[in-house]
C-alpha cells in the first residue's frame, strides 16, 4: 500500500527546485537526502521514483531538490505530482496505543457484544479527535470518534476493532 507523504505544489526558482506540501508527521525523515519517493499516479515526463537531494523549510512547506529534476522545465512537469512511500518501509509505532492509518484501514468493526458493524475505509483527522470512517453492513457510512471511551480495543493482528458506540451514533 502506498502512503502519501506530500505533493508538489509548483516549481521554485530556475534550478529545478520544487515547493512541496508535506503530508506526513515526519517530514525531516521522509524528505531526508537520499530518500526515494514514488510518484503515483504517474506524471508524464517524470520517472516513477524521485531521489531527494536536499530539502529545506519554507513558509510551512518544503523546497525540495530531486536528482531526477535538473531544471525549471522538468520542475514544471512535476506540478501536482503526488509523492508516496511504500507502507512496508514504515516501522510500526512503539507505543501500543498509537496506530498508523494504513494499519486500521480494512479492519472489521464489531460492538463489545460481538455484533459486526462493518469495515474501516479510512481515517479522518478532525480537529477534536480522529474519526474512523466505517462502511456499515447496510451500505451507509458511519463515523466513529477514535477515542478510548468509544473504541476500547484495537487488535491489528486479529483484524478487528471493538467499539462501544453511544446510542444514536448511526441514526442520522
Amino acid at each position: 500500500m502506498l502512503l502519501i507523504v506530500g505533493h508538489v505544489m509548483r516549481a521554485h526558482g530556475i534550478r529545478g527546485e520544487v515547493l512541496v506540501h508535506p503530508r506526513t508527521d515526519e517530514p525531516a525523515s521522509r524528505f531526508a537526502a537520499g530518500s526515494t519517493l514514488i510518484v503515483e499516479p504517474a506524471v508524464a515526463g517524470l520517472p516513477g521514483t524521485l531521489t531527494v537531494e536536499s530539502a529545506r523549510p519554507h513558509s510551512g512547506e518544503l523546497i525540495v531538490t530531486f536528482a531526477e529534476i535538473p531544471d525549471r522545465n522538468t520542475a514544471e512537469l512535476a506540478k501536482s505530482a503526488v509523492l508516496n512511500i511504500d507502507s512496508a518501509d514504515v516501522a510500526p509505532p512503539e507505543d501500543p496505543d498509537e496506530f498508523l492509518d494504513h494499519q486500521l484501514v480494512g479492519l472489521d468493526v464489531v460492538t463489545v457484544g460481538g455484533e459486526p458493524l462493518g469495515k474501516v475505509t479510512r481515517i479522518e483527522h478532525a480537529p477534536s479527535s480522529d474519526l474512523l470512517v466505517v462502511r456499515l453492513a447496510d451500505g451507509r457510512t458511519g463515523f466513529i470518534p477514535f477515542v478510548s471511551a468509544i473504541v476500547p480495543e484495537v487488535d491489528v493482528a486479529g483484524g478487528r476493532i471493538t467499539v462501544d458506540p453511544p446510542g444514536g451514533l448511526f441514526d442520522l
